[in-house]
């Protein structure tokens, strides 16, 4: 019994270094990954700053969470600072400790749609999956709202993160967005903004990057720990869905950031949410009837 309890003893502790090899081990790898460069070819994209478009972008730029993490001036702020996990999204202004005064329009597409910075290190937290399929269209008139905004002085890009998420992006388990992007696919095509599921399923792209290419929510990978799991969006088992049976009470739910039961949904970005027009949140929700039952967490 003692040689057992030895033997058993010594396997444990042999298990417990083995542990601590790979998570300093996988540290080391994720470190190196944040700053690897990716190479992809970018195409042009004409961006001329009228009236029109800069409205649009603006539009955009406060709905599609932009201000949630670099702030509605652009001067960017803390996103998450909790579970040894600290993100400061950038100044995106040409004010001083701004990151993107001398951006040319092909930086701002490489970094908005692709998750990749000018010098070709992979943008990291920041959710450019969710923006990777924005029409020519769209994405022109985001970079003219952005390339307009006043000068401020604002805050500088940190992204410090726990030993164990980089071990964990080291070994695949957590992806950056130039991982989850399929670079190659052209930009999509121009959709009517009306209510339809078609351009629902256009607007549900920027979900994913929390709810998960399927819709089906479960743990954002890398999350810090006092974060709630993304709720299901799909028809499968645990839907949030559920809780509305109707466009109108789903609406409420993004003006009002609560659930029907009056309690308060956390960690969404419901500032940008609230502000989706009527045809976009209605189209949203028609798209969401329609999608495939998925259990929740099956992305």
């Amino acid at each position: 019994m003692n040689k057992w309890v030895k033997r058993t003893s010594i396997a444990l502790g042999a298990l417990a270094l083995c542990g601590v090899a790979a998570a300093v081990l996988g540290k080391s790898i994720g470190e190196k990954k944040m700053v690897r460069t990716v190479a992809i070819q970018v195409p042009a994209l004409a961006v001329a700053p009228d009236t029109g478009r800069v409205e649009h972008g603006r539009y955009l730029y406060s709905t599609r969470g932009c201000a949630e993490c670099h702030g509605a001036d652009g001067a960017g702020k803390t996103v998450i600072q909790d579970g040894g996990m600290l993100v400061i999204a950038p100044n995106i202004t040409a004010g001083p400790r701004g990151t993107t005064a001398n951006y040319q329009v092909i930086d701002w597409v490489r970094t908005i749609r692709h998750g990749i910075k000018p010098d070709g290190r992979p943008v990291m937290v920041m959710p450019s999956e969710d923006y990777a399929r924005l029409t020519d269209e769209d994405t022109a008139a985001l970079i003219a709202y952005v390339q307009q905004l006043p000068p401020v002085a604002g805050k500088q890009a940190v992204v410090e993160l726990p030993a164990p998420v980089k071990a964990m992006y080291a070994f695949g388990l957590i992806k950056d967005a130039s991982e989850k992007i399929d670079h190659t696919l052209a930009p999509a095509r121009p959709v009517v903004a009306a209510v339809t599921v078609e351009h629902g399923a256009y607007m549900a792209n920027a979900c994913i990057g929390c709810h998960g290419a399927t819709l089906s929510g479960g743990r954002i990978p890398g999350s810090p720990p006092a974060w709630p799991a993304a709720a299901n969006l799909t028809p499968g088992k645990g839907s949030a869905m559920a809780r509305y049976p109707t466009p109108d009470a789903f609406i409420a739910m993004l003006r009002s950031g609560h659930r029907p039961d009056g309690k308060p949904i956390a960690v969404m970005p419901f500032a940008s949410l609230k502000q989706i027009n009527d045809t976009d949140a209605r189209a949203l929700y028609a798209f969401l009837k329609t999608v495939p039952a998925k259990e929740t967490g099956l992305r």
